[in-house]
């Protein structure tokens, strides 16, 4: 069993544009080369980022494309009004998963904080294991108490898009545990508890390692990235 490390989110440079600031907490040089990563972690499997952001009150991303990659975003706080070639109009708040596949053809999108107040989403980003796949949108919302998956599973399921790299948010309630076997990278997003090996951890924080055992010491939401070896 390899050691579990963790990395402090409010230990890195803040950065952003347009209407967003946020921390990149994972930055993988298979997507963006051997640039500074101002201390983020590589991935997991296919996934290349995770950044963890604030629009400013009204703020927006503007519209801008994507093209050949998986594009996953968390609404942990408040709402986001979506605008794009994908899904557009889909209203979302918290806590909607909202998948976009870009594939070959690509999709263009724009995400705008339609309130007076700031709000907060993860976004990640996951390489497909296929070129030119065509371009689909998915919105997921997970349910408390239980953990849902929202990207990757086997090619037998239609439920998620199939991918070897596997993406849950789980949010356990006080009290409850989370169990993940094998490696892993978890993010937490709100709340926070307890490793086995006694660490407490909270949110903002990023964990690796293999063999997750945490239990919730207050309602908490762990976004979990592991991949399938077989």
């Amino acid at each position: 069993m390899q050691d579990t490390h963790i990395l402090h989110r409010d230990d890195l440079p803040l950065g952003g544009f347009a209407g967003l600031r946020e921390h990149r907490v994972v930055v993988d040089p298979r997507a963006f080369g051997p640039q500074p990563t101002g201390g983020a972690w590589p991935g997991i499997g296919n996934l290349v980022y995770l950044a963890d952001a604030r629009f400013v009150p009204h703020g927006e991303t503007r519209l801008h494309p994507h093209r050949d990659i998986d594009v996953i975003s968390v609404v942990v706080e408040g709402r986001i009004a979506h605008e794009g070639s994908l899904g557009d109009g889909h209203p979302l708040s918290a806590p909607d998963v909202q998948v976009q596949r870009a594939g070959g053809e690509g999709f263009t999108h724009n995400e705008i904080n339609p309130d007076p107040a700031q709000n907060r989403m993860i976004q990640l980003w996951i390489l497909p294991e296929a070129p030119d796949e065509p371009a689909s949108y998915h919105v997921y919302r997970p349910a408390l108490g239980a953990q849902t998956r929202v990207y990757g599973g086997p090619a037998s399921q239609s439920d998620t898009l199939p991918a070897k790299t596997v993406l849950d948010i789980a949010q356990p309630r006080a009290g409850d545990t989370v169990s993940v076997e094998g490696a892993y990278l978890a993010y937490l997003t709100k709340g926070g508890g307890v490793l086995a090996d006694g660490r407490a951890v909270v949110d903002g924080d990023l964990i690796r390692g293999e063999n997750l055992r945490f239990e919730a010491r207050h309602d908490t939401q762990l976004v979990l990235g592991t991949e399938v070896t077989t």
